[in-house]
């Protein structure tokens, strides 16, 4: 994850590699608190995808939140159907590292998942997140529904006059509909919680949401 000569053009969906049709085959159990990662989950249970840089340490910042359900790490905005982490570091898949976040909305809201998500990471770096180049570190946000496309926009009109009053530059953030989210291996869920000491480059600006 560490190195840095990672594509930062996104490839056509022409060109990018073809996949496969068999899902990743993963625990169904959360390494932290023992919930089911892959659905069906409680009725309550709503869906919010991040990418904000390498996966690690950003699921670990939302299962960190208090009251979210359950967290996977995984690839989307992409192309390539059931993509394997090692095809997606090519940079030939299109697809994002994300977080894919369950939770309750009685218990905890999209807007503070928003709120972290903006603090967390540098959302104004393009393609790369700290010393990690290329496509898949890519700031994004991909929404079930208009409310939460509704959210995610004013959050980032919010946040860039946050960044703008601190002297930042223009968000990069795609905000887009959420396309399919692909389970990756079952080594990268919770990764940091069963290696403490593994790689994790995230880190915010500093700017709160103002």
């Amino acid at each position: 994850m560490i190195f840095s000569t990672k594509k930062t053009v996104m490839p056509s969906q022409d060109s990018a590699l073809p996949g496969r049709d068999a899902p990743m085959v993963i625990t169904n159990r959360h390494f932290v608190n023992g919930n089911p990662i892959v659905p069906p989950f409680p009725e309550s249970i709503q869906q919010a995808v991040f990418g904000l840089g390498c996966f690690w340490g950003a699921e670990r910042k939302f299962w960190q939140l208090p009251n979210v359900f359950s967290t996977a790490v995984g690839y989307s905005a992409g192309f390539t159907p059931n993509p394997t982490y090692d095809e997606v570091c090519t940079g030939l898949t299109g697809h994002n590292e994300v977080v894919l976040v369950n939770y309750d909305p009685a218990l905890i809201t999209y807007q503070q998942l928003l709120i972290l998500f903006w603090q967390a990471h540098n959302p104004t770096q393009g393609m790369g997140q700290g010393n990690d180049v290329g496509t898949q570190y890519r700031s994004g946000i991909y929404t079930y529904g208009q409310e939460q496309f509704d959210e995610a926009n004013s959050s980032k009109v919010h946040y860039q006059q946050c960044l703008t009053d601190a002297g930042f530059g223009e968000i990069s953030t795609e905000i887009m509909a959420a396309d399919p989210f692909y389970y990756a291996e079952d080594y990268h869920q919770q990764y940091l919680a069963k290696n403490p000491q593994g790689y994790c480059g995230l880190g915010g600006l500093g700017v709160g949401f103002c």
